[in-house]
């Protein structure tokens, strides 16, 4: 069941956190995300307040984790993306998060058609959302799940991460 998270999560969104990051300094860095920077707990606890943390739970354990909202970065300015939208007509995927000890298991499908379907009912006429340029799993999958490539563009994540994200879109079908 993937539903709006609580502050009882918050340590498990943060241990997932930590898998991926340990993982990925153990290994391939697909997300160019740096600990202690993004995402940390802090994070977590900030898109909590918000309400836009989201955790798909399964017997009572969270699985993955994603933060969604309207929210799109200024350098989304510079894509060309072909579905418009501005403000609250645009849902945005940020910091889909599926611990390597849970890949394969359809849990970021999961998540990308939760929000698909949040999007619809809330009004939404589009979805965007980025990844790094070196996440070649994730941009493969939103390919795979009908995303369009809207372009790439420098971003200096978090005032930061110097990086190239690419950006992707899907226009939302109306319920």
């Amino acid at each position: 069941m993937i539903r709006l998270a609580a502050a009882a999560d918050i340590p498990q969104v943060a241990a997932i956190y930590e898998e991926i990051l340990t993982s990925q300094e153990q290994s391939v860095n697909y997300t160019n995300w740096v600990r202690g920077v993004y995402p940390t707990a802090e994070t977590a606890r900030n898109a909590l307040k918000e309400g836009w943390l989201y955790v798909l739970e399964e017997d009572g354990l969270i699985q993955a984790t994603a933060i969604l909202n309207h929210v799109q970065l200024p350098e989304y300015a510079e894509i060309p993306w072909q579905f418009p939208g501005e403000g609250d007509g645009v849902l945005v995927i940020h910091t889909l998060c599926v611990p390597p000890s849970r890949a394969g298991r359809g849990l970021a499908r999961q998540f990308v058609a939760f929000a698909e379907d949040l999007a619809a009912r809330w009004g939404c006429t589009a979805l965007r959302l980025d990844t790094y340029e070196g996440n070649l799993p994730a941009a493969a999958l939103y390919t795979k799940l009908g995303w369009r490539y809207a372009g790439s563009a420098h971003f200096l994540f978090q005032g930061a991460i110097p990086e190239v994200l690419k950006c992707f879109e899907k226009q939302v079908a109306p319920v």
